[in-house]
This record gives C-alpha cells, sequence and structure tokens, in this order.
C-alpha cells in the first residue's frame, strides 16, 4: 500500500526508524491533495505554509530525541474547531471572515502530540446535514463515487481518509456526524461517550470558547484503523484543565475481553421508524456470521432493549432543543407559536420535532430525567451485553440532493422512499444516552459503495467498543483504497 494510506501507528514507525522525514510525508500529502482534491473537494482550507514549518520542527525534535505520540504525522480537522489563524465558518457565508485568535482544546491536542496539521476539512451549512455542502466551499464528493454525498457533517474529514490525505482526522457528533460519513467513505470513527472529551473551541463563530458541555455533542476521532482511532481518543479524552480536569484525572477501564468468543453481542437489525436497506442488513448479517464462528454469543432479541420509538422521540426533542437555543427571540417565539397549535397528547417522532425547539426549561428538565430512565435501562442491558451491533444508517451513501430542504427530502430504501430525517433515529440510540459508538467498514453494497455498522458500548467504556472493533477488523478486513 502507498505511504499516503499508511496508518499513523506505521508511520510513526517509519518515523522513529529514520526511514522517512516528516517533511517529505508532509510533502507527499499536500501533493496528492493538489492532485486528487480537484475532484473531491474534502480539503476546503488548506494550511500548508504552516504545515511545512510544523514538519521541520517535528524533524528538528526528533534528531533531538524528542518523540510524540503523533510527532510528525499529517493530520486534518473539521472546518468547525477554531484553528488560530484559519477562518471557522460552519459553512455559513456571513462568517467568511471570522478568524478565531486561540486554538480549540482538541487542536491544542494534538499539536502538543506532534501532529502536522495539513488544514481543514468541508463540512455542511451549520453542520446540520447528513451530506456536505456549503456556499462557501461547495460540495464534498465521496471518493468511491463522486454523484454521491461523503456523508456529514464530518464529510470532509471522512473523505480526506478515503483518500489518502493524511492519516487521521479529527470530528465531532450529534447526528450521526462521525458515524455516517465513515460508514459512507468506508473509514473508522468513534463518538465518545458524552463528555469524555473536551469540545472546547469547537464552537460556533463567534461563540466564546468556553469549557461547558454540549449536550448530546461529541468529538472524536477518525482514522483507518482501529488502533489509529485508539491512539487519536487516548490524546482527546479527558477533562477539559479549565475545569474538572483541575480535580480529576481519566482512568478509562479496559476492554471487558480481548477475544471475539468471549463478547455477548446484541444485534439490531429493524427500528420501528424506518426499514434497514438490504445492504446494511448483509453487512449486518456478514457481521453477526464473524461473531458466530467466533464462539461469540450472539443474539437478536432482548426484553432488556430500551424502546426504541420512544427513545427516537426523546433524542428529537432533546437534538432540536439544543438547536433552538441558539435562534433569535423572534424565530423561537413563532416555534413556540406553532408548538402551541399542537395535540398535547400527541407525543409522536413527527411532532417532535415541532414541540422540541419551543422546549422551556420545564420541559427540558422532564425530557433529561426521562433519558436517566433510559440511561438505567441501558446499564441493565450492559450487564447481559457487551455490545449492541446496529445499522449506522439504513443505505450506503445516497446521490447528491442539493434542492430540497432536510424536512422535504426522501431517502430511497430499496426502491422505496421514506422521510429522510427517520434515518437519524439510528444515530440517536447511541446518542440520546451518550453512549460510545465505534463505526466500522463492513463490507461493500452490489454498486461496489462502502457500507459501515455502529458497536455501541457501556457509557465510559470506550475501549470495550474499540476492541472488538479491532478484533472484526482482523476477520473482515479493514479499510480498503477507493476503487
Amino acid at each position: 500500500m502507498e505511504r499516503s494510506y499508511l496508518s499513523a501507528e506505521e508511520l510513526a514507525t517509519a518515523l522513529r526508524g529514520g526511514e522517512v522525514t516528516s517533511l517529505e510525508l508532509t510533502e507527499e500529502a499536500i501533493a496528492r491533495i493538489e492532485l486528487d482534491d480537484k475532484a473531491i473537494n474534502a480539503i476546503c482550507v488548506p494550511d500548508f505554509d504552516r504545515a511545512r514549518a510544523a514538519a521541520q520542527r517535528a524533524d528538528q525534535a526528533r534528531a533531538r530525541g524528542e518523540d510524540g505520540p503523533l510527532l510528525g504525522i499529517p493530520v486534518t480537522v473539521k472546518e468547525s474547531y477554531n484553528i488560530a489563524g484559519l477562518p471557522t465558518t460552519w459553512g455559513m457565508p456571513e462568517n467568511r471572515d471570522f478568524v478565531p485568535a486561540a486554538d480549540a482544546e482538541q487542536v491544542a491536542r494534538i499539536t502538543a502530540a506532534g501532529a502536522v496539521i495539513l488544514g481543514k476539512t468541508n463540512v455542511p451549512y451549520m453542520l446540520q446535514d447528513i451530506q456536505t455542502f456549503n456556499d462557501i466551499y461547495g460540495v464534498t464528493n465521496n471518493p468511491w463515487d463522486h454523484a454521491r454525498t461523503s456523508g456529514g457533517s464530518s464529510g470532509g474529514s471522512a473523505a480526506a481518509l478515503a483518500a489518502g490525505f493524511g492519516a487521521l482526522s479529527l470530528g465531532s457528533d450529534i447526528a450521526g456526524s462521525l458515524r455516517t460519513p465513515a460508514h459512507f467513505c468506508g473509514v473508522y470513527a468513534h463518538k465518545p461517550t458524552l463528555g469524555l472529551a473536551s469540545t472546547r473551541g469547537m464552537v460556533p463563530p463567534h461563540a466564546p470558547a468556553l469549557p461547558s458541555p454540549h449536550d448530546l455533542a461529541v468529538v472524536g476521532p477518525m482514522a483507518r484503523t482501529v488502533r489509529d482511532l485508539t491512539l487519536l481518543l487516548d490524546i482527546m479524552a479527558g477533562p477539559d484543565p479549565q475545569t474538572l480536569g483541575i480535580a480529576y484525572r481519566l482512568a478509562l477501564p479496559p476492554a471487558r475481553h480481548d477475544r471475539l468468543a468471549d463478547f455477548r453481542v446484541l444485534i439490531i437489525e429493524d427500528h420501528p421508524l424506518i426499514p434497514t436497506g438490504s445492504a446494511v442488513r448483509t453487512a449486518l448479517d456478514d457481521v453477526a456470521e464473524t461473531l458466530t464462528r467466533n464462539g461469540a454469543r450472539v443474539d437478536r432479541h432482548s426484553p432488556l432493549l430500551p424502546d426504541l420509538t420512544e427513545a427516537a422521540i426523546l433524542y428529537v426533542e432533546l437534538l432540536t432543543s439544543f438547536a433552538a437555543a441558539g435562534f433569535p427571540l423572534e424565530r423561537y417565539e413563532q416555534i413556540r407559536a406553532q408548538a402551541a397549535q399542537l395535540d398535547p397528547t400527541n407525543r409522536g417522532y413527527d411532532t417532535a420535532w415541532l414541540r422540541g425547539p419551543a422546549f422551556t426549561h420545564r420541559d427540558w428538565i422532564r425530557a433529561d430525567n426521562l433519558r436517566e430512565q433510559h440511561r438505567r435501562q441501558w446499564r441493565e442491558l450492559f450487564t447481559e451485553y457487551d455490545i449492541v451491533l446496529c445499522p449506522i444508517t439504513p443505505t450506503p451513501a445516497f446521490p447528491h440532493d442539493h434542492e430540497h430542504s432536510l424536512g422535504e427530502r426522501l431517502i430511497d430504501i430499496d426502491g422505496s422512499p421514506h422521510p429522510f430525517h427517520n434515518q437519524l433515529a439510528w444515530a440517536g440510540v447511541a446518542t440520546m444516552p451518550g453512549l460510545p459508538a465505534t463505526a466500522i467498514p463492513a463490507g461493500r453494497s452490489p454498486e461496489g459503495l462502502p457500507v459501515g455498522v455502529q458497536l455501541i458500548g457501556p457509557m465510559y467504556e470506550d475501549r470495550t467498543p474499540l476492541r472488538l472493533a479491532e478484533l472484526l477488523e482482523r476477520e473482515i478486513g479493514g479499510f480498503q483504497p477507493p476503487r
């Protein structure tokens, strides 16, 4: 495999052995981006001059006998992270000229670990889509099929990894934004347990970079191997040094098991709100067969599973309440007036999209208490199982659709149209309770597109889904460059 597709772990070994310099790796990555990114458009804010300077500093540090987990490794960062001196727009034209003065906490962490940042990766407008396009930077195409989306909102990061533009990338996730692009582009991603990694500085333009937790939203690693995911998570995880980090230190428990045969896995194939397409169902079955063949316990039904419909409704209420907190007062009052017309007894999935943005604090407290009840159910389930295996979305990457709003779009599942936003229910399975979830490549569709699945683990036991992902990577294969 050519060097652009080597893992961060392999590149670090080559750097430590003197086989290559960081500057050579950086120049190779820049050359590849300049050649191939015209068609993909993953890197929306290149930072090549500073990358070269950082690579030279890394080589000088290594010559002095220094080392670091990412020393000299070329990486990319999602556009939504603040990087001093580079624009942070979140795809919003009105913020085209906003340039933050300080790095986000996670940018500071990877820089301290020695990473060479090649630039920032493209995002959808306000990060609010599972496609990646905006009026500033344009459309990011899927490296496997340029007529299809790379996913969103970390679509630029997933496309960059699939195309060989750096070994790692920083992403974020509130509605599958790490997992969906990984699934569509055939790479790996990990949505950490809520609060495990500091989100400071991964904020909208002009918003203060405060060390406050974001409800539902997390930041997390993306990579082409599971070991690289774990490497980057170990750098990202841990309390913010301005708050909890003053008193607490991270102590993630080890994975529950080290052999496939010891894992207990519950598979969820179907969701009450949306069918699972045949390509994704085949991938789930293939993973299940691999687990069974290696002696793992695999079940497809359990009375311990929380109610998926209620969970999806609660997820949408919390998600839209969080999003609406930043709306202008006039818009919020309009939403409240519309919500007041709803039947108060109709607490369904469709009405949740209207009711959630109008939440009062009293409403949110009620929803948060209900979430805690779901968390208790998940804790009980994870006494019987170690992992829940399920879809990320019902289909592989779909053709670009930039003509319709989210509420107007439809998703084609095996020839049948369904409401586009219903597929977010799969993202919410892990997001609403704050559980860790690892997205892994699990096969190809009949059209040759990547198909991924997610491994959901117990809260704060992120190493358990990561370990199972690593074991499965050895059995079913992992990332392959687009053909």
